[in-house]
């Protein structure tokens, strides 16, 4: 095996000394350009690339981020970690991301990790029935964090979405298009993100009064809404649209809808809820609850960065509304 660059090996490829060479590669001293060239022509045909884990020891200055979550399967997570990650890049962070998949015991080992590697701060989504033990840790060792769509603790910063406000509204849009028979579809953990959009199409449904609620409960899986639509409309022929927990859900329902040579919009409605890329490049397009997933992670970037430099601010919490995207999957309600 080639023996690996080292800050030696570039001083000498480029004729300098190792302090040179350790000045241009970050970026301080008062070197010339023509130096500064030298040094990196040298450490480029050397492939050189620092040790940061090094540097990390010498300086102190962590530039590592954590960010945990559950199901990174989820198209809406994978917006979100792209959102966060952009920015801290950009700043000059690596992120290390995590799947807890939604196992307490997991999450546990994970958090301990990104402790015991020093991360610098943490983005965190709480799994379900996260307990105390948790947030102390956390505390303990002083790390930096904000959570996101569960919130577990007020002591931490949190970003979160208006979620029963926004069922209502998703509800009320069917109801003004002349449906009276409405499910909830999708989801299958008591979660407080689920409850509280739940509580909303409750809230919603039950001002048309005498009518029953069809809450029905589902994998998040395109594959899974496929199954549940089908399931679904054989149980509660009456019904004849559904508001969804998320838009992976409601797309499969829609492909479930096509599969039974039912035209979403037109024979059947569906409203998803994140409006993830593929919810408006569907086809028909997902009509849904919008809460921009990569502009939310690049908030809680903000919310971190802005904790990590001024520890002593005080605790911050963002709950933001989501905004109702009409497209081609709902429509006047048919006779049936």
């Amino acid at each position: 095996m080639a023996k690996k660059p080292t800050l030696s090996s570039v001083a000498k490829e480029a004729g300098v000394s190792v302090p040179t060479v350790s000045q241009v590669l970050r970026d301080t001293g008062r070197i010339s350009e023509k130096t500064r060239q030298k040094v990196l022509s040298a450490a480029k045909r050397l492939r050189y690339v620092p040790n940061h884990a090094a540097a990390t020891m010498r300086s102190g200055d962590n530039r590592e981020i954590g960010f945990i979550l559950n199901k990174l399967a989820n198209p809406f997570n994978a917006e979100v970690v792209s959102g966060a990650v952009n920015l801290l890049e950009a700043e000059g962070f690596m992120v290390s991301v995590l799947d807890a998949q939604g196992d307490l015991q997991r999450q546990d080992r994970l958090l301990e990790a990104c402790i015991r590697f020093g991360r610098r701060g943490l983005i965190w989504v709480p799994a379900l029935n996260t307990s105390g033990d948790a947030m102390g840790l956390l505390d303990a060792h002083g790390v930096p964090a904000v959570t996101f769509m569960r919130k577990v603790s007020q002591s931490l910063d949190h970003v979160g979405v208006l979620n029963k406000e926004a069922l209502v509204q998703a509800t009320q849009h069917l109801i003004d298009l002349g449906h009276r028979h409405i499910a909830y579809l999708g989801g299958t953990e008591q979660t407080s993100v689920r409850e509280e959009r739940i509580a909303g199409y409750l809230s919603a449904l039950g001002k048309l009064g005498g009518v029953h609620p069809v809450i029905w409960p589902c994998e998040e899986t395109k594959r899974s809404g496929v199954e549940a639509i089908t399931a679904l409309r054989q149980r509660h022929p009456e019904v004849t649209g559904v508001v969804c927990n998320g838009d992976v859900v409601a797309l499969g329902a829609c492909f479930g809808l096509i599969q039974s040579n039912l035209k979403p919009g037109r024979d059947f409605s569906v409203v998803g809820f994140d409006d993830i890329e593929d919810a408006a490049v569907s086809t028909p397009g997902l009509t849904t609850m919008a809460i921009n997933p990569k502009k939310l992670g690049t908030r809680l970037a903000e919310i971190l960065l802005d904790r990590m430099r001024t520890p002593e601010m005080p605790v911050r919490h963002f709950e933001y509304s989501a905004t109702l995207t009409i497209r081609g999957t709902s429509g006047a309600a048919s006779d049936q």
